[in-house]
């Protein structure tokens, strides 16, 4: 494998890194490294490693992160389908892991697609909290959304916004912020070879220009005390350095914190900063040829506690409350009834009223009840739990994936090589016998989907753009 830098790429790596240049370069001829990430909503690490479905070896800076083989295909594994582990480029696993989320937090992933930062903050929030993820790109935002359902999380929002739009409606409102922002790519060379056709020196600049507005608009939304991670996958000081060193001295409220690891993360170098400053040493690179991984850069900034305090804005709820009343009263009997004989566990979890909100024939429960998403472009408000049609509740597959084996009355449970399984996944009815409704299929004890007992036929509720070819 061997890869052409563009030439004024290869210039400019040949300035900044001198006597190692030539040991970046070789790294190229290494294929791209491959990880996954064990989701502990779903299953403890340990007790995955002792399923051994695939040839893992640990990441050293993700408790959750193993490198696995590149002959293997765990995307292909009906473990993958259950929500049980997230594929994501070990290197890109330190950034939510530097945030240091805390249970019953509030956070943001501001440039959240396709998910591998979001799933692993509310993994680290262990289902208590709020976790708004948001994504600009409408295209984009369908993926995101669609990992938090396969990896059954319950307490996130996803947002289709700008920046701008979310810093107008929640300045201080959130413990910590993760920026994963828009970058030349250049740390993804080897791994996505578009991003090496896609370089230019002109869109590192610009990627600098839109990191300063990014950054701006997470610092209005940061509360004082609160942490905020900056992150891009490129080399390009300007985009690295250079961003946090404009950004410190826009807000002199914000310090840079120290990052653990220093035995794989090399520092951040004041040199490639102008003005140079010491303090940027706190930053951390992640350098191809010193590592298992490709190319990061990441900063972990705190807001002191005493950064001056902004009014929230007004809450607009008055509005919300008083629409849809029947509709809503006539949703929450149909899940209510729905729940209590199919699901009861959840039915007795979901008990607040005020959580459960109705879009058209959509129910969810929501996970901060009280906030205020009125006017914004809201993707999935929470727990998607089903639909609405004429007093009948047809659950969601996003409830399924929420949901654990023993929560359900009647589950039909196969094993990982089960031919059976693969029909399921596939979209087919199976010969079943079992008690008539709504049954949880699982896949080793884990939820996978629904199926619809009736006459010896599991019939198949799979959704149809996750069936398998």
């Amino acid at each position: 494998m061997s890869i052409h830098f563009p030439p004024a790429f290869e210039e400019r790596m040949k300035t900044l890194l001198q006597d190692e240049y030539a040991a970046f370069a070789k790294s190229y001829e290494h294929p791209s490294w491959q990880g996954l990430r064990i989701n502990p909503l779903k299953i403890e690490p340990s007790r995955f490693l002792e399923m051994q479905p695939f040839s893992l070896k640990p990441i050293p800076w993700c408790p959750t992160g193993f490198y696995y083989p590149e002959g293997e295909r765990p995307g292909k594994h009906p473990y993958h389908a259950a929500g049980l582990y997230y594929l994501q480029e070990p290197s890109a696993m330190s950034v939510a892991e530097a945030a240091e989320a805390q249970p019953g937090e509030t956070v943001l992933d501001l440039c959240a697609a396709p998910g591998g930062k979001t799933t692993q903050l509310a993994a680290a929030l262990n289902g208590q909290g709020l976790l708004i993820a948001n994504e600009i790109h409408p295209v984009r935002v369908k993926a995101l959304s669609e990992n938090v359902e396969r990896l059954g999380i319950r307490n996130a929002i996803v947002t289709n916004e700008t920046p701008e739009r979310l810093a107008d409606r929640f300045p201080q409102f959130f413990d910590r912020i993760v920026v994963d922002a828009p970058c030349s790519g250049e740390g993804m060379f080897r791994k996505l070879p578009e991003a090496l056709d896609d370089w230019s020196v002109e869109k590192v600049t610009e990627c600098h220009l839109m990191q300063l507005d990014i950054l701006e608009a997470a610092a209005l939304m940061l509360k004082p005390g609160g942490t905020l991670v900056y992150s891009t996958c490129t080399f390009a000081p300007l985009e690295n350095e250079q961003s946090i060193v404009r950004f410190l001295e826009d807000h002199p409220e914000f310090e840079l914190a120290p990052l653990p690891h220093p035995e794989y993360f090399s520092p951040g170098v004041p040199e490639w900063a102008d003005p140079i400053k010491p303090e940027l040493a706190k930053t951390v690179r992640l350098w191809p040829h010193r590592l298992a991984g490709e190319g990061h850069f990441i900063a972990r900034l705190r807001k002191r506690a005493d950064a001056e305090r902004v009014d929230r804005m007004s809450p607009r709820k008055e509005k919300k409350a008083k629409a849809g009343v029947a509709g809503r009263k006539e949703a929450l009997g149909a899940w209510r009834s729905f729940a209590a004989e199919n699901v009861p566990a959840i039915h007795e979890q979901l008990q607040d009223e005020s959580a459960f909100t109705l879009f058209g024939e959509q129910l969810y429960h929501v996970p901060a009840p009280s906030l205020d998403l009125g006017g914004l472009k809201v993707v999935r408000a929470g727990l998607h739990l089903g639909t609405v049609k004429k007093n009948r509740f047809e659950p969601s597959h996003a409830l399924a994936l929420a949901a654990a084996a023993d929560d359900a009355v009647r589950s039909a449970d196969f094993s990982a090589d089960d031919p059976d399984l693969q029909r399921y996944l596939r979209g087919e009815s199976l010969p079943h016998d079992g008690s008539g409704g709504w049954t949880l299929v699982t896949v080793d004890g884990f939820s996978l989907g629904w199926g619809k007992q009736a006459d010896g036929q599991l019939k198949n509720h799979y959704p149809k753009g996750l069936r398998w070819l």
